[in-house]
């Protein structure tokens, strides 16, 4: 499968997971930094939280782990957790602002 097609599919995947505590989904919160899909089919993924402490910070990993790896062409997936560049609101989309109340 192309690899523009497989990023779609990895994105539309990841906006299934969602921070318990907050109502959008992790995309549009903007704590995916990046998404690599290799030649192997392996896919490398740099996310953060919104918070270094964030209690529910395993539950999401392993559902984002899950769910891309559940895509048809995907091999294995690496989370790498960052915390630099911090996360801030500024990372989060329009809809996400809106969603929250914050536009």
């Amino acid at each position: 499968m192309e690899k523009i097609v497989l990023e779609e599919k990895i994105v539309e995947m990841i906006k299934t997971v969602y921070d318990p505590e907050i109502p959008v989904n992790i995309y549009d919160l903007g704590l995916i930094y990046r998404i690599e899909v290799k030649e192997d089919s392996s896919v490398d993924i740099d996310m953060t939280l919104t918070a270094p402490n964030c209690p529910a910070a395993d539950f999401m990993l392993e559902d984002v782990r899950q769910k891309v790896e559940s895509i048809e062409g995907i091999g294995a997936v690496n989370i790498q957790l960052v915390f630099e560049p911090e996360w801030s609101q500024d990372l989060m989309t329009e809809e996400a602002k809106l969603e929250l109340g914050l536009l």
